[in-house]
């Protein structure tokens, strides 16, 4: 890439959650291989991140490949207003089967912040078709991210959301005490009261709830107890609200379970599913429902679903989603997640003595380590790109969800020097 290029780049590109008059480095990116970044100036990096959760199996995979260039060759895109297609429905089908019982309807978006706006319209829409149409807020946990929208916006943390800025101009939802009961703690109901506090008081105005099952993403990389999520369905049915899913950051084996509402042996009455849906390869996003929420939409005043997507049900998309899924299944996912969360224990457990650090945690193929202080993310990244690694820390959280395919050899290179380089800083 010439310096020109990177120029116009610099002073014309809009990069995620940077400045245009103080842009922080954007380095140029020649190619991707496997679970390795190939700069333009030659360094070839392990990457941490699986490009924000996503490529679950590798840049470049084989079968991955093979399903984009078939499809590409029949049917890039149609639009699925009064048509349909194979990928769709092969795609809708697997969904179907995968996920928690009882969610049977399926609307294909275009991206998880897309999904959480479809989830929370479908709860809007489905108290109005029952004529309740005074449920109309939301309550969520403290620490949750749901995404970039506006609708999804409202749902995230007011501090560590990243949004507080819209706070004036958001829909304004209840937000109860984020869960400190860790995983594999003793569980303590105590962490469920402010939940069931506000239910007892708003139920009648509140339409759903919605969380990140187990693993709260972007607004703290929390892990909490797994019986939270039980007993807030319980609250759910007790006051006659629906629950939402979002496992757009914890869907497919991400924390070692394939959805991680199997923690808790719960279904929710909707599921957002997004990232990795496609192996990273294009956007792509899904809403599931039950059989009870959707047709109680259908046969309400509008007498349809009020969403539709320009690019909704895209077949390249939804055909590469389809051999993602299959192969995730036919690699045994969860054994090569076990694999990856026993070298992320082993390899970050030396950061648990460092002065300057709070807290180690793991789950599945998540690692995190959280600093007592924020991290110089400019001055961390630049360290971290030196050891040969693709690490993009937040806040005090220096975190890697890496790629399912990686090799153990490859992880232990990642994490050492992730610890060697959170050790000088």
């Amino acid at each position: 890439m010439t310096p020109e290029q990177l120029a116009f780049d610099r002073d014309h590109i809009w990069h995620p959650y940077t400045s245009m008059t103080q842009p922080t480095p954007c380095y140029s990116v020649a190619s991707t291989e496997g679970v390795y970044i190939k700069l333009s100036t030659g360094e070839k990096l392990i990457d941490g991140m699986s490009s924000w959760w996503s490529t679950i199996h590798g840049y470049g995979n084989p079968a991955l490949n093979e399903a984009a260039h078939k499809q590409i060759d029949t049917m890039s895109h149609v639009m699925f207003g009064g048509l349909t297609h194979e990928p769709a429905i092969n795609l809708a089908k697997r969904l179907v089967e995968i996920t928690p019982i009882g969610l049977e309807k399926v609307f294909l978006a275009d991206s998880g912040s897309v999904s959480v706006e479809v989830a929370i319209k479908m709860a809007f829409q489905y108290w109005q078709s029952k004529g309740l149409s005074s449920k109309n807020r939301l309550v969520t946990i403290r620490n949750g991210y749901h995404g970039d929208t506006f609708g999804a916006m409202a749902v995230c943390d007011p501090v560590t959301g990243m949004h507080d800025i819209f706070s004036d101009i958001l829909p304004q939802h209840f937000f109860a005490d984020r869960p400190n009961t860790s995983p594999n703690a003793q569980w303590q109901p105590s962490d469920i009261q402010s939940l069931k506090d506000i239910l007892t008081e708003h139920h009648q105005e509140i339409a759903a709830l919605i969380l990140e099952p187990v693993v709260q993403g972007a607004g703290g990389m929390h892990f909490y107890h797994p019986e939270y999520l039980a007993q807030a369905r319980k609250l759910c049915d007790e006051f006659n609200v629906l629950l939402i899913a979002d496992e757009i950051a914890t869907g497919l084996g991400r924390t070692g379970k394939l959805f991680a509402c199997e923690h808790a042996g719960i279904s929710p009455d909707i599921l957002c599913l997004g990232k990795a849906l496609t192996g990273g390869y294009m956007t792509l996003a899904a809403t599931l429902t039950t059989k009870e929420v959707a047709e109680t939409i259908s046969k309400g005043g509008a007498g349809c679903f009020m969403h539709g997507p320009t690019f909704m049900g895209n077949p390249l998309a939804c055909a590469v989603a389809v051999a993602s899924i299959d192969l995730l299944v036919n690699n045994d996912w969860e054994q090569q997640v076990k694999r990856i969360e026993t070298a992320l224990l082993k390899g970050l457990s030396p950061a648990k003595s460092l002065d300057q650090v709070a807290d180690v945690r793991v789950m599945g193929a998540i690692g995190v380590i959280e600093m007592k202080q924020p991290v110089d993310s400019v001055r961390i990244q630049e360290q971290f790109k030196a050891q040969g690694i693709w690490v993009r820390p937040f806040g005090k959280l220096v975190y890697i969800m890496p790629a399912y395919v990686m090799q153990t050899d490859v992880l232990d290179k990642l994490t050492a020097a992730m610890v060697k380089v959170v050790s000088e800083h």
